[in-house]
């Protein structure tokens, strides 16, 4: 059987390569997993030393023998690799070759590294609101009978707030972990953009009832369709929604806020954008990351920045890449900031 053959018939990534580490025969689902990364591995001196320790082995006498690194990558993305190599035995010109085999444990790795950002994170946001409500109720407790009507309503009203914000964190915490575990079962149910906006609209018109602030909905042409969770896109321009309102809100502006749906090649183009004070740029590529907040905005009300979760966004994120989708901000200086999404388009009936 040729090489080419024989590399094809493994299971997982596998290579063959010369005694000068050059790829003699490689399969389908390594050249897909690495493409032009490929090289860069072999190249890693760990790879270069368990080749060599791999040729020195006579498979003759050492039929068994497999030799195993680890290659950490950093460019262009970081990558994690096993590698396990083995001298193959055969006629002359195939007993100068080394079978690898290649493991990928960057996904093992990157879900360790975020499980112990979210614990860190999550003890951190829990603990403020946790240390509030224990200290107000020692000082009920300590002056039980002497604290007058207007200072035990002040304690219960603040012990009130720190309780919803607990329960908002841990309930945004549970919905971001259920998108998680669907997050490789793409939506096949078809949804029309124009309803959706419908129920959107319908859902925040009472956040728009005053002069303040107004909501306008703008969308190029008819029956828009997409394959989405109905329920997960409510809730991602939801979070937009809430985040222009609570970001872009300022004394003495009003605030505009514009759902806008077109088609844009193979998919559709959603947006939420405001004319708020926008964001630094430094906040941009960081917006998507759990418990990130923008806190700088001097115009912005302190008192609503507090009540944001930091996980908003990344909801966002998440739903967008379940929708096997797009997300980007745009936020030009003192111009608002605008959110778009590109989902692709449903297939015609």
């Amino acid at each position: 059987m040729a090489l080419d053959e024989l590399v094809e018939l493994i299971p997982g990534m596998a290579l063959i390569l010369d005694p000068m580490g050059q790829i003699h025969a490689c399969n389908q689902a390594a050249q897909e997993h690495y493409k032009e990364s490929l090289r860069a591995i072999l190249r890693h001196p760990n790879s270069r030393a368990i080749l060599h320790e791999a040729l020195a082995t006579s498979p003759s006498t050492s039929p068994h023998a497999i030799h195993t690194a680890i290659v950490h990558l950093d460019v262009p993305i970081k990558h994690t690799i096993r590698l396990a190599m083995r001298h193959l035995s055969g006629p002359q010109g195939r007993d100068k070759m080394v079978l690898t085999l290649l493991t990928d444990h960057s996904t093992e790795q990157a879900m360790d590294r975020m499980r112990a950002d979210f614990i860190a994170h999550a003890s951190h946001e829990l603990r403020t609101p946790l240390a509030s409500l224990s200290g107000f109720i020692d000082l009920l407790k300590d002056n039980e009978g002497t604290t007058d009507q207007a200072s035990r309503t002040l304690y219960l009203q603040i012990m009130s707030q720190q309780a919803t914000r607990m329960q908002r964190l841990v309930e945004r915490l549970l919905y971001l972990s259920h998108l998680q575990l669907r997050s490789h079962n793409r939506p096949h149910t078809r949804l029309d953009v124009g309803e959706l906006f419908a129920l959107i609209v319908g859902e925040v018109l009472p956040r728009f009832t005053d002069n303040t602030r107004n909501l306008t909905v703008e969308q190029e042409e008819d029956h828009l369709t997409l394959l989405a969770d109905e329920d997960e896109m409510i809730q991602l321009f939801l979070n937009l929604i809430e985040n222009a309102i609570r970001y872009g809100t300022t004394p003495d502006h009003t605030l505009q806020v514009r759902l806008c749906a077109r088609r844009e090649g193979t998919g559709i183009l959603l947006s939420v954008s405001d004319n708020g004070p926008g964001i630094a740029p430094h906040h941009l590529p960081r917006l998507t990351e759990r418990f990130y907040r923008v806190t700088d905005n001097k115009q912005t009300n302190p008192a609503e920045v507090e009540e944001g979760t930091g996980l908003g966004l990344a909801i966002v994120q998440q739903i967008v890449e379940r929708h096997k989708g797009h997300l980007r901000f745009l936020s030009p200086p003192h111009e608002g900031t605008i959110c778009r999404i590109w989902l692709p388009a449903a297939p015609a009936l």
